[in-house]
């Protein structure tokens, strides 16, 4: 939806109408002294503008048509997450709907209710962008009007990391170095090059070169859910899950003799030194262990993660470079998720402030 606000403090928006008897485009313009307002009163108009003739396809059908659609154009991982989330969401509520009578009233609902069931706004508005997705196709296919067109989405709100403090960290560095193993090896990798859980677990000995001192990230691993067939959920390892996290990540100085220490044959993967790999969830176990042993607070592996950005940045690391390690899209991403700053650290530039009064 076009919508923005103009100078003299009206929110304006524009409808395709059609076209002029030159062939250019036509609009019809909408104004409003809000936002709100002036998406309600562009609804009303597509709601007048829509077909004579409804769509008769119920949503169940709608969803199944569009499935079947993508799901040679996707990752399989990306069709199971569809999937799950329709069949676990979206079709209880929808499904049975005519597509023509789903109203903004009914996603608003829906909203509502998932809040109310305690999911988060992030997970929330990844369901609604889904239901958009197959909305647009609808609207490509059947010309119907869009009822998610001007849908304000729920505010994500970033979540919570635990992460461990300095003390902590140094205290899990002289387990690691005294407990060295094969599940001490990746948790020392990730806390020195930030790779996901998923990207760990599918690391072979093939991908990293020991004498340019470079590991390559070019697969990561997850299990899926795959309910049409025997099992309900299988392990995949595929392609990263953006080009972007396809990357080289020098190897610092400070891994290269536990690397040697535990080097095996190429096919071989390095967290089970064999050619079958140990999948994500079993590493956060081990993971869990480690931290318990070590008398330290249970945080996720994924903390690993945070935990390298955050010290990469206290020293000094450009923030492009960083972003490129962790295999960011932007530097934006980098900085709003993955850097935290301690109070002592805050305390510390505030004191570099210096005036004389």
């Amino acid at each position: 939806m076009n919508l923005y606000l103009r100078k003299d403090g009206r929110y304006e928006s524009r409808i395709p109408n059609g076209k002029k008897s030159d062939g250019k485009r036509s609009f019809l313009y909408v104004f409003a002294h809000t936002k709100e307002k002036c998406m309600e009163r562009v609804q009303e108009i597509r709601w007048k503008m829509m077909p004579s003739k409804p769509c008769e396809l119920t949503f169940n059908a709608l969803y199944e048509e569009w499935f079947r659609s993508i799901q040679h154009r996707v990752k399989e991982s990306t069709a199971a997450n569809y999937a799950m989330k329709a069949s676990k969401h979206i079709l209880p509520f929808l499904g049975k709907n005519p597509v023509s009578s789903v109203t903004a009233d009914d996603i608003y609902s829906f909203i509502s209710e998932k809040q109310k069931e305690g999911f988060s706004s992030r997970y929330i508005a990844d369901i609604i962008i889904l239901i958009k997705t197959i909305f647009k196709y609808a609207v490509r296919t059947y010309q119907i009007f869009n009822p998610l067109d001007g849908i304000m989405l729920p505010k994500k709100k970033a979540p919570e990391i635990q992460l461990l403090d300095e003390t902590e960290q140094n205290k899990l560095q002289q387990y690691i170095s005294s407990h060295q193993n094969r599940s001490t090896l990746g948790t020392a990798l990730s806390m020195t090059t930030g790779v996901r859980i998923g990207e760990l677990c599918s690391l072979q000995w093939g991908d990293i070169d020991l004498e340019k001192r470079i590991l390559t990230v070019r697969k990561t691993m997850q299990r899926i859910q795959c309910p049409t067939e025997t099992s309900k959920t299988k392990l995949v390892i595929t392609s990263p899950k953006s080009e972007s996290s396809r990357r080289q990540i020098p190897i610092p100085n400070c891994m290269m003799s536990f690397l040697l220490e535990f080097k095996g044959k190429s096919g071989e993967y390095i967290l089970t030194g064999t050619e079958k790999p140990i999948e994500p969830r079993a590493m956060q176990y081990r993971f869990r262990t480690i931290l318990k042993n070590a008398k330290l607070p249970s945080v996720h592996f994924h903390a690993l993660r945070h935990i390298f950005a955050t010290n990469c940045i206290k020293l000094g690391f450009d923030v492009k470079a960083l972003s490129e390690i962790l295999g960011h899209s932007s530097v934006e991403i980098t900085l709003n998720r993955y850097v935290h700053s301690s109070f002592d650290q805050k305390r510390e530039y505030m004191n570099r402030v210096q005036m004389k009064f």
